[in-house]
């Protein structure tokens, strides 16, 4: 039998969340084929996923998938340095490193592990962290549990970053300064090109959140340090596998002393179960085909030019350049934030509604992601929806 007072005390605290229209439910997808799918039996156009190609629901990564399963085991039995170590994990590890650029690349369930086992792991007492205000919560968390010294930076702001780096020359062991390739909230990207000669002016190491460009950016799709022309100069690359690949899971790049130093520190690692060796087998389709059909990447960008031209037109985003397939609509509010998604969903449309602590305090916005799936109806369509609601919000 539960405890009724800790359950009501609980209770107490989602009545304050759901107050402010900050309390959030799960809604339950009963079907999905590209960007169309079906919650509570309506059929729905899914402007909020980060399936940037459109591969997680592409047959041939599924095939992958099943022909793995072949072998008479789904699951890798044990943690990797223990007798989960499997050949397709190599090979899966082997190909990431070559996408990066990397000497090696080490594998871990999720992004979030990543981060946050990666980064105490490598920023000790000794260190300093120097982490972009905007990082994602994994990073967040990952410099809480560091023992390191960690300086939040200004958003993007090379010129506070190098003040801070030169008042601390020599003070630290190690300097790490961490960003995101593209920012998840907000979908701008952090300058590489500039953040690299700062960093090797001032001996510091590079540690990039690369989830949401890899297998987007750059001429062949590795990510951001190929975007800014910086490939081979970055530290440590971190990239997650269930967006633009549309599998699950995380990597860590890097050089083979850094794989070798993160496979004996990172407990995330040590102390969790391999990869299912099928989902790696996936993992590789999905790198296949992400190399071999570049028309997605260019069919997304053109996607994302083509919404952001509209919001441009309906107010409500600046026309700037740039790749653009996260797009930000600040509403401030979050109860507005959330009547406006669910008027969207009325409408037929699912476009995620952030709040706080996904985003600082008045940054509640609605997130449109677009796909290489999505076509020029789709968007048209969500445009009419979006203005529309808006309009209804007040």
């Amino acid at each position: 039998m539960t405890n009724a007072r800790f359950d009501r005390s609980l209770q107490s605290d989602l009545d304050g969340l759901r107050q402010h229209g900050m309390l959030r439910q799960l809604r339950t997808i009963e079907h999905r084929d590209g960007v169309s799918i079906r919650i509570a039996g309506q059929s729905l156009i899914d402007f909020s996923s980060n399936d940037y190609l459109g591969l997680a629901t592409d047959p041939r990564i599924a095939a992958a998938a099943r022909a793995a399963l072949a072998e008479p085991h789904f699951g890798a039995t044990a943690s990797r340095s223990l007798g989960g170590n499997h050949v397709l994990h190599e090979q899966l590890e082997a190909a990431l490193a070559r996408l990066k650029g990397a000497e090696s690349a080490l594998l871990f369930a999720t992004g979030f592990a990543a981060n946050a086992g990666i980064i105490p792991a490598i920023a000790e007492r000794d260190d300093v962290i120097y982490s972009d205000e905007l990082n994602h919560a994994s990073i967040v968390d990952g410099c809480r549990l560091a023992r390191a010294t960690t300086r939040i930076m200004p958003h993007c702001d090379l010129n506070a970053l190098e003040r801070q780096l030169a008042a601390d020359r020599g003070n630290f062991r190690r300097s790490l300064i961490v960003v995101e390739g593209v920012f998840s909230m907000d979908g701008d990207l952090y300058p590489l090109a500039e953040l690299v000669p700062l960093a090797e002016q001032f001996d510091a190491a590079i540690y990039l959140d690369d989830a949401h460009a890899t297998g987007v950016l750059g001429a062949n799709g590795n990510g951001s340090a190929e975007h800014w022309g910086v490939t081979g100069s970055i530290d440590i690359t971190v990239g997650t596998l269930g967006k633009a690949l549309g599998t699950s899971g995380a990597f860590a790049a890097g050089s083979q002393t850094l794989r070798t130093h993160l496979l004996n520190r990172v407990r995330s690692f040590i102390f969790s179960t391999g990869t299912p060796p099928a989902l790696c087998a996936a993992t590789l389709a999905a790198l296949m085909v992400a190399a071999e059909e570049p028309d997605l990447r260019t069919r997304l960008l053109q996607a994302a030019r083509y919404l952001r031209n509209g919001l441009a037109r309906l107010g409500l985003i600046p026309a700037v350049d740039g790749p653009g397939y996260i797009v930000p609509i600040i509403l401030g509010d979050p109860a507005r934030t959330v009547a406006v998604g669910n008027a969207l969903l009325e409408r037929g449309y699912l476009v995620g509604a952030i709040r706080p602590p996904s985003v600082p305090t008045g940054g509640s916005r609605l997130r449109i992601t677009v796909s290489a799936a999505h076509t020029d109806r789709d968007i048209d369509g969500l445009l009419t929806a979006l203005d529309s609601a808006l309009r209804s919000s007040g």
